[in-house]
């Protein structure tokens, strides 16, 4: 036998080695390699387990047509049993989803209840407990780009605002017997800024929050190079107005908004959520009401300044000085400030839930974490921080189990709040009433004091 297939299946079993290895350790520089190397860790972390098949049956050929005549074949089976087991271990490690998602949700949202001197609950009542999880099943990562969900339709392409001449369209999901007074979720797609597509990202969350009851609208924005900041975000706040006023044709409740994004969209979302009272963002519609009631954000970019020096690389830096502020930092810093989320935190924020990856190399996990310290810091309504293990940027675009966790917290988050909105609206009423006393009763505490 001619050691050709040997060197072959050695080749092989290198090439699927570095994907497994590759998705422990992706590089996070410089930014090309690390973005070309984020699409292979991406597919083989949520992937594991197809990764795992592929890799078996392509040694398997190899062995049944003679690989193993020569030294090399030996070599590339012990290559492929490192792999096998180490993607083995990576769709375990899937399952500690479970734990890091439901349990940043839970351990917030259910930590006790508190309530302050005129009686309001000031944080989640834990009697309400969250749902148990069970196992997740074959069918819901076996077919990882099935989406649809039974009983969820929706309506494709709805005109929701035009622009200079640029129709802004969004995609609405909503269950087939449309229930009456539903919730409202509106999405921001992810794509640096500059691409992206409403149909292709967050399809498992849509459609499964629209089976939940929800009306979910997955709305488009203008992109960069073409557009120029603050008109993406402008873009979301027109797509959250319009959800406000037209939500009822679907079922939908206006009192009730929530908005989500991921990646650049999650950027978007995280400031229409911080900014609703900020007229600059909402240009030729100043007294549009954009304000939501929860926000959902994934692996978002949240600082545009890099103070911390969270970025590893001026990919992210120069994407933006070059093509969606186009401006440099140095030379307008209120810019970069006005447009980072982490600048904009503010203490009536809606109740919160960051997602991040930790292995993610193109927004690293120190954005999310900082941001969700950041705004716990002043918020006076819940921020949830959920911190992924293994998980890559994109991580929940398609049905995996680390995916399917993440989902279930979301879920659990989304209803968990509107269920319990009432209380959280009180709270945000009183504490200001009370910081409003405390400063009333300063002068006379003072004066009989002596001071």
């Amino acid at each position: 036998m001619s050691p050709t297939l040997s060197w072959a299946f050695l080749s092989v079993s290198l090439v699927g080695a570095w994907f497994t290895y590759n998705a422990y350790r992706p590089p996070s520089r410089p930014a090309a390699w690390a973005t070309a190397c984020f699409f292979a860790g991406w597919l083989t972390v949520e992937l594991a387990a197809h990764h795992l098949l592929w890799q078996f049956a392509a040694a398997m050929a190899f062995v049944y047509y003679g690989a193993l005549d020569q030294w090399p074949g030996w070599l590339a089976l012990l290559v492929c049993l490192v792999s096998w087991a180490s993607l083995m271990r990576l769709h375990q490690r899937g399952a500690l989803a479970a734990d890091a998602a439901h349990g940043a949700v839970h351990g917030t949202l259910a930590a006790g209840t508190s309530m302050d001197e005129d009686g309001v609950a000031l944080t989640l009542d834990p009697a309400a407990g969250m749902p148990t999880l069970g196992p997740v099943r074959l069918r819901h990562y076996a077919l990882p780009f099935q989406m649809k969900q039974r009983r969820v339709t929706s309506v494709r392409n709805v005109v929701f605002a035009e622009v200079g001449g640029r129709k802004l369209r969004a995609d609405i999901y909503h269950r087939e017997d449309r229930p009456a007074n539903a919730p409202v979720l509106v999405f921001a797609h992810g794509g640096g800024w500059v691409l992206g597509f409403k149909e292709f990202q967050a399809l498992p969350m849509l459609n499964r929050m629209a089976a939940e009851g929800w009306v979910c609208i997955s709305v488009d924005y203008r992109l960069s190079p073409r557009a120029t900041f603050p008109d993406h975000i402008a873009d979301v706040n027109r797509g959250i107005a319009w959800a406000k006023a037209h939500a009822h044709e679907y079922g939908g409740d206006a009192s009730f908004v929530a908005v989500s994004g991921n990646s650049a969209g999650a950027h978007l979302a995280a400031l229409a959520a911080l900014t609703w009272d900020d007229p600059a963002f909402k240009p030729g519609f100043e007294e549009a009401d954009t304000r939501v009631q929860a926000a959902v954000t994934f692996y978002g970019v949240y600082d545009l300044t890099n103070r911390f020096g969270h970025w590893p690389h001026r990919g992210i830096e120069g994407l933006v000085e070059r093509t969606v502020l186009k401006a440099k930092r140095h030379e307008q810093p209120e810019l970069f400030e006005a447009a980072s989320p982490i600048a904009r935190v503010r203490a009536d924020a809606p109740p919160w839930l960051v997602v991040h990856g930790t292995h993610d190399s193109l927004v690293p996990v120190g954005e999310g974490r900082r941001f969700s310290e950041t705004l716990r810091e002043v918020s006076r309504a819940p921020v949830c921080y959920a911190e992924i293990p293994d998980a890559q940027h994109a991580f929940e675009i398609f049905r995996s189990v680390r995916g399917h966790h993440t989902l279930r917290a979301v879920r659990d988050f989304l209803n968990t709040v509107y269920a319990r909105r009432g209380a959280l609206q009180a709270a945000d009423l009183v504490q200001p009433a009370r910081e409003a006393r405390a400063v009333a009763e300063a002068p006379l505490s003072a004066e009989l004091h002596g001071a």
